[in-house]
């Protein structure tokens, strides 16, 4: 019998592909738990296939059509907390739960003492010193899933200074890659009209609605700032973001002697969940291989924050610290809402996010209380501005 695993956020972009992931490598995975928010035939059709002994909903209105749909055996669980306890059903969890909700699934994995493959930033991002505490859990442990921290995590691996404090002087830098978004080069003017179906044509990418839009605005490549200052304990001024078109180079790591190490691939999600659901080890199943002979050119320049204002606002709610980057990500994900529904433009989403995030008193985020008092807070600051601009 192989690891047992966890998935949620099933029916979503990231928990489909680690399906496909572990269909690869069935003799190392055993699948005892799938989650997701209401997506029932999704689901059902997952658990006829996969045949976890556990399934979880957290609509509880959907669980009795669900039911109706489950193989026979199969345990249903529904409601809030229903994620959360199926997560702990595993020996490793995928957290691909999207958004704020996806904040009970972290805790409740580390602080059972088990391994997190993190694909939900926001959970880390708004709670930072709540999951870090939670983190301090013997055998607790976070194996980031996005493609840029799997990358920083395997460039630190390599030079011996992941999860060691004392040898972090020897990085000078993080840099993040950006592939840029559907936007790259488009000046603010242009980006005014702009439709959510445009902001969904990822170039490099195949992502869910919230976070391709997010990387429309550059807004994930900040939340991703602060998602690298809380895994590895760099601090905002060594960390960068550079644009990289291919989407080839993943992220990079500078040392003090001027070398910088790089993780390279085509991009494939799955390479990035496989090294997180198979560490310390690497699967056998191999995605994103590159041909060296065609593989023409790799380019890179600066973001521009002039046209991408939410970069710039993450790295400023970073830098302030306690519930500002709790503020951030809610007040992110409203607009990012309102945008997809057509109730705002794009240039908008920055607007509101600098509103919230200017008005916000700024508090200590030093339990979950705070930080969930913070981002209901924030929400109901955007939401009122978007009735706003929609009235």
């Amino acid at each position: 019998m192989g690891t047992t695993l966890a998935v949620m956020g099933s029916t979503g972009s990231i928990g489909t592909q680690t399906l496909e992931v572990t269909a690869g490598c069935a003799d190392r995975y055993e699948v005892t738990a799938l989650g997701a928010g209401r997506s029932v035939e999704a689901l059902a059709a997952q658990a006829r296939a996969v045949r976890p002994k556990l399934v979880a909903v957290a609509d509880e209105a959907a669980a009795p059509r669900l039911a109706r749909l489950l193989p026979p055996g199969t345990e249903l669980l529904a409601g809030p907390d229903a994620l959360a306890t199926a997560a702990l059903t595993a020996e490793v969890t995928v957290n691909g739960v999207v958004g704020f909700a996806g904040l009970p699934v972290t805790l409740a994995v580390l602080e059972a003492g088990r391994r997190l493959a993190l694909a939900n930033k926001e959970s880390l991002i708004a709670a930072g010193p709540v999951v870090a505490r939670a983190l301090a859990t013997p055998g607790a442990e976070i194996v980031p899933v996005d493609s840029e921290h799997c990358a920083v995590h395997q460039c630190l691996r390599a030079n011996d200074t992941l999860g060691n404090p004392d040898r972090l002087d020897q990085v000078a830098r993080i840099l993040l890659t950006a592939s840029g978004g559907p936007f790259r080069g488009r000046s603010l003017a242009d980006l005014a009209s702009v439709t959510a179906g445009e902001a969904l044509k990822h170039p490099t990418w195949n992502m869910g609605p919230k976070i391709t839009v997010d990387s429309s605005t550059l807004m994930n490549k900040g939340l991703e700032v602060i998602e690298a200052h809380e895994l590895f304990g760099v601090d905002y001024d060594r960390i960068d973001v550079v644009v990289h078109p291919q989407s080839v180079v993943h992220s990079m790591v500078e040392y003090v002697d001027g070398a910088t190490v790089a993780q390279l691939s085509l991009p494939d999600m799955r390479l990035c969940i496989g090294y997180a659901i198979g560490y310390p080890d690497r699967l056998g199943c191999a995605y994103g291989g590159i041909d060296w002979t065609t593989l023409a050119r790799l380019d890179f320049e600066a973001p521009r924050t002039d046209v991408f204002a939410c970069l710039a606002l993450a790295y400023e709610a970073g830098r302030r610290g306690e519930t500002a980057p709790a503020v951030l990500s809610a007040a992110n994900e409203v607009a990012v809402e309102a945008f997809l529904e057509g109730a705002i433009s794009w240039p908008a989403i920055a607007e509101i996010i600098d509103g919230v995030l200017q008005d916000d008193p700024l508090q200590r985020a030093d339990s979950l209380d705070s930080v969930l008092e913070a981002d209901g807070r924030a929400r109901l600051a955007a939401g009122a501005l978007v009735a706003r601009r929609a009235a």
